[in-house]
């Protein structure tokens, strides 16, 4: 009997966690799009739009991020699970981003202070998007062959 309250406590205290980390990632939202539109807008006033708004994109790649998470959240709040693939999507928009932001802050800095572009770096950047893909076709494979294996 006190177990059964305990883990209902615990349940229930688990559940409060979820709330919250969906509130969080909620106002994380808000704040990277207010980012977005900060660095937009000081790029556009320093007649820079084109390198600040590939900046910018970089806050937009975090706020799909936070919307895999909060999809992630959401899932788990109503079914109690949460799916692999989630993890691997982050990973993916992780390195995708990485593809993105790195050749622009290169070319902004005008190679200056170890801002040289590595051929090597940007392959093994390739290289793990491309074993990313594969785990997140398996994953995704996995997940869609499940529901008709019950």
């Amino acid at each position: 009997m006190f177990e059964q309250k305990l883990i209902n406590s615990m349940k229930n205290f688990n559940q409060l966690i979820h709330v919250l980390l969906a509130l969080a990632l909620g106002l994380a939202c808000v704040m990277v799009i207010w980012d977005f539109a900060a660095r937009a807008l000081d790029a556009w006033n320093a007649g820079n739009a084109t390198s600040g708004f590939f900046h910018a994109l970089g806050s937009l790649f975090i706020l799909w991020t936070l919307s895999t998470l909060i999809s992630a959240e959401m899932n788990y709040l109503q079914t109690g699970r949460t799916s692999v693939r989630v993890f691997v999507e982050v990973a993916m928009i992780s390195v995708i981003r990485e593809m993105i932001v790195q050749p622009v802050q290169i070319a902004s800095s005008g190679g200056t202070h170890d801002a040289n572009f590595s051929p090597l770096h940007y392959g093994l950047l390739l290289a793990a998007l491309l074993v990313i893909g594969v785990v997140y076709k398996l994953v995704s494979s996995a997940n869609m062959a499940e529901p008709t294996a019950k």
